[in-house]
């Protein structure tokens, strides 16, 4: 029965494969799929209604408007006639613009501008933020796809071996219970294995539930190269960018406090029926027109207290501005400093492994003529296995470093 599960694991590992899934192929997935950049995408266009917005608000606004009341006076009782005129009857057409200079209009529109730009920045930041998170999860799963190749060539490796060492124990070249010895690590090494393809598929499904992929389906996965960007300056990066457009922000909201305390002018005109009903109310249709002038005075000082929040929260943005570009520039090189570590060891581990794969062919070699020990040749085997797995477990740490790094100089 165990025999039928293993092989029931290895074949529907294996039909599994019958594709290759590339990392492009999963991040443009997790974009397509991603409620924070669909909700982006609708702010995005509210914005656009926006300045649709301002500009119908400065065309001529046209209203129709009807007033009617009536105020009896009943045995001498009532309001007074010269308040009430006893009735009121209006049924008008009116239309009225407020006029605004160039320049206020033009600081209305950057306010627009700016929010949008905001909200592009957001994007940008939404969209490297996923790709990092997709990126770091495709590493993990293809450590796990390596652990499964390596962890099969040693089982294959031991497999074949099994098959001659039989042979040799039955000729009396090796003991039973060396054979037996043998037997047992090569059913470890099965386990490892299968445990090694679990873990996979595992992360496989994670990797399609970050990006939105309603797949069971266990596909192999493409050889991921991320290079080794050099770092860009921060102020080239779309980290400053939300500084910037702060600091444009803060300086337009300075600007339109300022019109609001200069002279508004306005216009209006209305046409229609209205009358008190007391005088020929049949020739009460007309028309008027007029200007309206507003000039601030005083405001119990609210304009300085305005610009004193503006102030605050200035000095609140270059703080974080100056601790970001710190953090950003010690992150940087720290990774820089990871990175060129990892390169190190992970030249002396392959050095390693080469020697240690001459070995294993040496000795496979003499373990058919009877010339080593069967522990020298299980220490080697194993030897060469935990350099592979040190090997793997730096090189997902290295290719973890460069997409960190590649976060950090988008």
């Amino acid at each position: 029965m165990r025999y039928w599960a293993t092989f029931f694991l290895l074949f529907t590992f294996s039909i599994s494969f019958s594709q290759i899934r590339t990392l492009d192929y999963f991040i443009e997935h997790a974009q397509q799929n991603s409620p924070v950049l669909k909700d982006y995408e609708g702010q995005i266009l509210s914005v656009r209604i926006d300045s649709q917005l301002l500009a119908a608000s400065l065309k001529p606004q046209v209203n129709f408007i009807s007033t009617n009341s009536y105020a009896p006076i009943i045995n001498g009782y009532g309001y007074d006639e010269a308040i009430s005129n006893i009735a009121n009857v209006s049924a008008l057409i009116q239309a009225n613009r407020n006029f605004i200079s160039r320049n206020n209009l033009s600081a209305q529109y950057r306010t627009i501008a700016l929010q949008s730009r905001a909200l592009l920045d957001s994007i940008k930041l939404s969209r490297y933020d996923l790709i990092r998170t997709i990126t770091d999860q495709y590493i993990s799963t293809y450590g796990d796809l390596l652990a499964a190749d390596y962890n099969k060539e040693v089982y294959d490796l031991m497999k074949r071996e099994e098959e001659v060492l039989k042979k040799l124990t039955q000729a009396s070249v090796y003991k039973q219970v060396d054979y037996l010895t043998f037997y047992v690590t090569m059913q470890q090494q099965e386990l490892t294995y299968l445990q090694a393809q679990i873990q996979y598929n595992q992360d496989y499904l994670t990797l399609n539930y970050l990006s939105g992929v309603v797949d069971t389906t266990i596909q192999r996965i493409q050889k991921i190269e991320i290079a080794d960007t050099t770092a860009q300056d921060f102020y080239n990066t779309v980290f400053y960018n939300r500084f910037s457009t702060d600091s444009l922000r803060l300086e337009n909201q300075r600007t339109l406090i300022n019109y609001e305390y200069k002279p508004r002018l306005g216009a209006y005109t209305d046409a229609g029926y209205n009358s008190s009903m007391q005088h020929t109310p049949y020739k009460n249709f007309g028309f008027s027109f007029g200007i309206s002038l507003t000039i601030p005075l005083y405001d119990g000082r609210q304009k300085e207290l305005k610009y004193a929040k503006l102030d605050i929260e200035e000095r609140r943005r270059q703080t974080n501005k100056e601790y970001f570009i710190n953090q950003y520039r010690q992150q940087v090189a720290q990774l820089k400093q990871q990175l060129a570590g990892t390169d190190l060891l992970v030249s002396k581990i392959n050095q390693q492994i080469d020697y240690t794969h001459t070995l294993i062919e040496a000795n496979g070699k003499l373990l058919q003529t009877g010339d080593i020990t069967m522990k020298d040749y299980v220490t080697a085997i194993t030897t060469y296995l935990n350099a592979q797995n040190l090997l793997t477990q730096n090189s997902i740490s290295r290719l973890r470093i460069l997409n960190q790094i590649a976060y950090w100089n988008r």
